[in-house]
């Protein structure tokens, strides 16, 4: 399970932080408080600030760093079972973790749907209007064409109910960057089984970390969430692999650049 905290390494804003959080940034977009702009009624009114933050957070603009590609090597190795994020900025897809191996509990950028005649688009599809500051227009019905974000007032996605089967699967669950603030995907972490050590790697105690009635196999590592996965990862003996993982990541990014 992951939340914003493994993706402000890479530059994104996170949510909540004060001061550097993005909704202490939305003042700019004249927003009558800043959630609205993550709201489906006030969308639905005026998109524009939805797109201006879009443009900000579009695939593309940012790379994924060591915590998404500690995922990616667990993948590999057979170990991943599901990764639950909350991040809708796409860099699970970006380092390399295979779709179906992700649950994007809040969406995601890489498709889209009219809002009026629910044709569907690929992500890139919006790209040059977006990036252009123009709200994306269905050419079938001049509809406002929305990314599968998941917005406040709206139902999750279907794929969200794999945790019915996949938690009482799990051997161990991971927990990383996040508040565990936001439901229903905080009570995913009380989903596994009583016996399952859960490790919550990350700047504060959340959620049932926070209680005074922990489970007996919880085990917590406080701190930079990168350190904290880097000295996982050390711990293990992944190190190299880590490394030479990233290193190929970033000579394809470089290559991508000049092209």
């Amino acid at each position: 399970m992951a939340g914003a905290g493994i993706s402000t390494p890479s530059g994104i804003p996170d949510f909540r932080s004060p001061g550097s959080g993005l909704y202490d940034n939305l003042q700019q977009y004249d927003l009558p408080y800043a959630e609205a702009i993550f709201e489906i009624n006030f969308f639905h009114r005026n998109p524009k600030p939805f797109f201006a933050l879009a443009k900000e957070l579009y695939p593309g603009n940012y790379q994924p760093n060591l915590t998404h590609y500690f995922i990616r090597l667990l993948h590999q190795k057979g170990l991943l079972l599901r990764m639950y994020t909350q991040n809708i900025d796409g860099l699970e897809r970006l380092a390399g973790i295979p779709p179906k191996m992700l649950v994007e509990a809040h969406g995601t950028f890489a498709t889209a749907t009219c809002t009026v005649c629910r044709r569907n688009y690929e992500g890139d599809d919006l790209r040059p209007d977006v990036m252009s500051g123009t709200v994306p227009k269905c050419p079938t019905c001049t509809g406002v064409v929305k990314p599968d974000i998941v917005f406040f007032g709206e139902e999750l996605p279907q794929h969200f109910f794999k945790y019915l089967t996949d938690f009482p699967l799990a051997d161990l669950l991971i927990i990383m960057g996040t508040s565990l603030e936001v439901e229903p995907f905080a009570s995913l972490s009380g989903a596994v089984r009583s016996s399952v050590p859960r490790l919550l790697i990350n700047r504060d105690l959340v959620g049932p970390f926070a209680w005074r009635s922990r489970r007996p196999h919880d085990v917590v590592q406080l701190g930079d969430v990168v350190s904290g996965v880097q000295a996982l990862a050390d711990a293990l003996g992944w190190t190299q692999e880590l490394d030479a993982l990233m290193a190929s990541a970033a000579e394809k990014a470089s290559t991508k650049t000049e092209e």
